[in-house]
């Protein structure tokens, strides 16, 4: 018995370069070999997928890529998993992005999702709008008139030569709208600029901070359905039933945190032994 307190105490002492490792390697590892531990998806994650699951082939959804690299990891797996359900659907999809990373983001889900994995063409499938300087400015231009915003796409391509800007004027020609947002200008713009005047639906993907901030628009009905941050992400894959880097990164954050928990238990558990022990002696 000695013998296994001796040892208590001295893990107790530990040197925290080895728990850095530990927690590194119970990161990375799911990540590379999936868990699929068990993901129950949320209201909010399910609204957005039945809206989404209403839409008809040739339908017309309005996506806006708000975030940047340092926002990635929380929204872009849930921009790629609407994406993934948009493409399902055979729904044509206009992209536009209210922040200059936003463009490099909506490249980077277009290339994994529309190129690589559904092979969709370019101006009949999707198209890629791209950046606009001038925050809500640029908002309420798309609901007055999409011309006035956009002449051409992000590739230099005149609007009138893109088959599938025929008859997308302004944005109440959309069927769906929905702001992959990490912050302003994002998700409340949008709401209050185009989703209410127009009445198109809307949903929005957030990070986890921001869901407090737009959950009354949730709450109102002004908005169908949020995404919350990674969990959103994995929930998001778990109803569409393809697994991405959001649900291997909620495995790598399940198993991290319980990893952690464990050593606060162990630690504590360390200094009562020693405490005990300084007593005794």
């Amino acid at each position: 018995m000695e013998k296994f307190l001796d040892f208590i105490v001295r893990a107790g002492s530990l040197d925290r370069r080895y728990i850095f490792v530990v927690i590194a390697l119970v990161v990375m590892l799911p990540l590379f070999f999936p868990l699929n531990l068990p993901i129950r998806p949320t209201v909010s994650s399910q609204t957005i997928y039945n809206t989404v699951e209403k839409l008809e082939s040739g339908d017309k959804a309005l996506v806006s890529f708000e975030y940047g690299p340092s926002t990635k990891p929380e929204i872009h797996p849930m921009a790629v998993a609407l994406l993934r359900h948009l493409f399902e659907k055979d729904v044509k999809v206009y992209i536009t992005c209210l922040w200059p990373d936003g463009q490099f983001m909506a490249m980077e889900a277009i290339q994994q999702v529309a190129v690589n994995q559904y092979q969709k063409v370019y101006g009949e499938d999707y198209v890629l709008l791209g950046f606009r300087p001038g925050n809500e400015a640029v908002i309420k231009g798309l609901v007055s008139n999409f011309r006035k915003v956009y002449t051409v796409d992000s590739q230099g391509n005149f609007l009138d030569d893109i088959p599938m800007m025929n008859g997308i004027n302004q944005v109440a020609d959309f069927d769906y709208l929905f702001s992959a947002s990490a912050g302003y200008p994002g998700t409340v713009e949008w709401v209050q600029y185009a989703a209410d005047p127009t009445g198109v639906i809307m949903g929005t993907g957030t990070t986890s901070i921001q869901v407090n901030e737009v959950m009354p628009y949730v709450q109102s009905g002004q908005i169908k359905g949020i995404l919350g941050g990674m969990p959103g992400a994995a929930e998001y894959e778990k109803l569409i039933g393809q697994a991405g880097i959001g649900t291997s990164g909620m495995d790598a954050q399940s198993v991290a945190h319980i990893v952690i928990v464990g050593f606060i238990i162990f630690g504590n558990i360390s200094f009562f032994v020693e405490r005990r022990r300084s007593k005794k002696y």
